[in-house]
């Protein structure tokens, strides 16, 4: 009886340790899609960046999901930052980003990180996506948090937007134009 008793917990606890490794192994695999949902439009050998359409600013700067750049603060967008905010990182080995629809790749560069990482760059600002922007298109970062202005990148304005032919930054538009 005590050596049955013994071999059915022992089968409870394998079968725990299953479900438990289950359960880590979906977590792993959700978080896998988020960070490459996050991550954007890649090539597997560069990162893409293109344009499209937001029917309230107009023609946006995305690659996956838009792309932000920071009017900084006086605080520096350090690693709590980058988890809001992911810099737009070229793949190790890669010296460039392509420029997809839309995109004068003229305009496309890179900035040297911290680590030796190269951040992709559109006129020269810096690139981001924003951790709230579920699909492409949205653009819930034009905000102003404690590192400091973000903005999406507007490259030709709707309609809707306002009038004049010459895009800027406004709070109530949120875009930037380059």
């Amino acid at each position: 009886m005590e050596q049955t008793n013994r071999h059915h917990q022992a089968h409870r606890r394998i079968r725990g340790g299953r479900i438990a490794t289950a359960a880590l192994v979906a977590g792993g695999l959700s978080a896998s899609f988020l960070a490459a949902g996050i991550a954007g439009a890649s090539t597997g050998t560069s990162i893409v960046i293109s344009t499209a359409k937001n029917a309230k600013l107009g023609t946006i700067l995305v690659s996956g999901n838009t792309l932000y750049t920071l009017k900084a603060s006086k605080t520096p967008c350090t690693t709590q930052c980058l988890t809001v905010w992911p810099a737009v990182l070229l793949p190790k080995g890669v010296t460039s980003a392509m420029a997809g629809k839309g995109v004068s790749a003229a305009k496309l560069g890179t900035v040297k990180r911290s680590g030796g990482t190269l951040q992709v760059t559109y006129s020269g600002k810096p690139l981001y996506w924003f951790s709230g922007d579920k699909a492409m298109g949205q653009v819930n970062g034009n905000v102003t948090d404690t590192w400091g202005k973000w903005s999406s990148i507007v490259t030709a304005k709707s309609a809707q937007s306002g009038s004049g032919s010459t895009p800027t930054t406004s709070p109530s538009s949120g875009g930037a134009s380059f």
